[in-house]
Order: C-alpha cells, then sequence, then structure tokens
C-alpha cells in the first residue's frame, strides 16, 4: 500500500471514506511504539477502514526552556515507518493550518487533575495538550482515537476531555512498548548519551521493583485469606507441614508499612541509588495515583492504580509508569 502524505484538512476532509477511521496523533520522531499504535489502530479499522497519523510538533504543550527547537522532525522516515505498519494517511500540517492566525485565544482547560504530577512540573502543558488533541479530532474526524499507556497522564485526561465535552469518539489505549532492557520507548531517548541511557534505566528498574514487591503482597494477602485463623486449622496445617507458610503469609500480609507505602519503598530505593551515579539521575516525581484523578492513593485503596516516575537525565527529561491493581483482583500483569 502507498500512504498519502497530506498537509491540509481539505486534503484530508476530499478523501472518500469507506468504514472506520482511526487516528493515532503523533509528533513525529516514529519509533517501535508509534508503530505498535498503526499497528493495532489498522486492526480496530480492519481492511475497509482508514489509517490516519497526525504529526504535528505542538508549540502549545512545550514549555519556556523546553525542547521545541530541538525536538526531532524527521517525517520522510516517520512516513516510511507509518507506511510499514499499515497507515493509510499520515496528516502532517504547518502550524499555521493547525492555529490559523496564530495561537489561540480560547483554549481547553485540563482542571485540577492537569495541574498534578505532570501539570505541576511543566504548567499549562496538559492545557496545550488537550487544545491540540481537541483541534485533531476535529479535523480528522475519527472514529477512534489511539494512545499509548506511557503518557498515563495525558491519556487519562484525553478520555476525560472526551466524555465531558461529548467528542463521541472512542478513546483506546496501548500498552507501553518497551526496549530489550526495559527502558520505555520514546522520541527523547535519542537524546542520551550511552552513560546517561544506562542511568535512565533506574526508571523502568524502579517501577519493575515496585511490581513484584506489590504482586508478592498480593499474592501473600490471597494466601492469607485462604488459611483461617483457627486453632484446629493451625493444627492441621502444622500436621502438613504448611504452618510456616500460614504464619508467613499471614505476618507479610499485615505487615507494617503495607499496601501502597510497600509498593514504593524499592521503587525509591531504585531511585535513590540512580541519584549516586554517574550521571546520576534527578528524580521529579515517583507517585502512585488513582487513574481517575492522578491523586495518591491511601493505605487501605482498593482497584486500579499507576505507579508513575519522572526524572531527568543530563538534560533530558523522561516519564514512565506501570498500571497495578490493589485488591481481590490481584496484581496487574
Amino acid at each position: 500500500m502507498t500512504t498519502a502524505l497530506l498537509s491540509t484538512a481539505e486534503e484530508l476532509h476530499a478523501r472518500v471514506r469507506h468504514g472506520r477511521r482511526a487516528v493515532v496523533m503523533t509528533m513525529g520522531a516514529l519509533h517501535e511504539g508509534h508503530a505498535t499504535l498503526i499497528r493495532t489502530a489498522r486492526e480496530i479499522a480492519g481492511r475497509d477502514g482508514e489509517v490516519v497519523v497526525t504529526v504535528f510538533v505542538n508549540p502549545l504543550q512545550f514549555g519556556a526552556g523546553e525542547d521545541l527547537d530541538r525536538y526531532p522532525r524527521t517525517l520522510e522516515a516517520d512516513l516510511k515507518l507509518a507506511e510499514q505498519a499499515g497507515a493509510d494517511a499520515v496528516f502532517a500540517p504547518s502550524v499555521d493550518e493547525v492555529y490559523p492566525g496564530g495561537e489561540p485565544q480560547v483554549r481547553i482547560s485540563a482542571g485540577p487533575m492537569g495541574e498534578r504530577l505532570e501539570g505541576a512540573s511543566r504548567p499549562g502543558h496538559f492545557d496545550g495538550v488537550l487544545t491540540v488533541v481537541a483541534k485533531l479530532l476535529h479535523l480528522t474526524r475519527p472514529d477512534v482515537a489511539l494512545f499509548g499507556q506511557k503518557d498515563a497522564q495525558q491519556l487519562a485526561l484525553i478520555r476525560r476531555m472526551a466524555r465531558d465535552l461529548n467528542f463521541g469518539v472512542e478513546v483506546v489505549a496501548v500498552p507501553t512498548v518497551r526496549e530489550e532492557d526495559g527502558l520505555a520507548l520514546s522520541s527523547r531517548n535519542r537524546y542520551l548519551s550511552p552513560d546517561e541511557r544506562r542511568t535512565a534505566l533506574a526508571l523502568s528498574r524502579a517501577l519493575f521493583a515496585g511490581r513484584d514487591r506489590h504482586a508478592a503482597q498480593e499474592a501473600l494477602r490471597a494466601r492469607a485469606r485462604e488459611v483461617p485463623s483457627t486453632h484446629a486449622r493451625a493444627e492441621a496445617l502444622s500436621a502438613i507441614g504448611e504452618s510456616r507458610a500460614a504464619a508467613d503469609a499471614h505476618a507479610v500480609a499485615t505487615a507494617a508499612p503495607g499496601g501502597p507505602a510497600a509498593v514504593r519503598a524499592p521503587a525509591r530505593q531504585a531511585l535513590d541509588e540512580a541519584a549516586r551515579l554517574d550521571p546520576p539521575l534527578r528524580l521529579d516525581y515517583l507517585a502512585l495515583v488513582d487513574p481517575s484523578d492522578f491523586t495518591e492513593i491511601g493505605h487501605d485503596f482498593t482497584g486500579e492504580a499507576v505507579l508513575a516516575v519522572a526524572a531527568r537525565v543530563g538534560t533530558t527529561r523522561l516519564i514512565d509508569n506501570l498500571p497495578l491493581t490493589f485488591g481481590s483482583l490481584g496484581a496487574a500483569s
């Protein structure tokens, strides 16, 4: 198939549509993570549908001193990757096409959720993200839009915007794609020197440490629930050599600190160790949050959660996260 390169909304709207249109929004510098989004979009759209990839470096979401000017622009390579992944069209508009007449006077506010974590570190960032996503949804007119889970807070805000403002588009999340060593794929990874990249691995290492502690904790809690604390049961367990396992399960399941605190501790340790490396990791935040509003979860929380981290290595700022489930559903995979 030949992927069309379009630069205006008029060109895009002139295309004859059959079936569903699935859109993948990017800022270019495409990598395997984007390819996974495009392939998933192709599956959703089907043979009769259409997959459109947007490539637009949005100036509204970059703050003062951020990397707007040096953000990689690789349109020719992006077009090739998009074509190989199954895109029908790449929509790469100019700034004037997206913002005719200059920066918009009316913008979308991300609200309280947009002021936490990433929003606190990058004031106004999510207002810029939601404004351009809203614009691109109107320009591309999709039935479904796909976003990566690596940008978990962004994903949550886009879902909330689509729901609150009745956009009538299905928002689909696609799991984070990682390199073999665990580093989450990002267009900004190319900024890292070899030494900086080694330090950057602490982000995923911290998340995996928290996930593993969580999985062990949930498994022990499940084990403890299966072992009633009655004298007769204890004697029966002892007779078959399970008393120690039962005791360990109860001890760990009820130990303090437990729950979220126990998950944060090994993650924090990995990040603290990375802060002593050369070059060092400079932590922005480590948070364990409720994905509905990105507030920190309490010790008795049950349900879906996100363990999120952001840090700088050299001049490069990186983010990563993992989903976890607290409570009777057990640990997320």
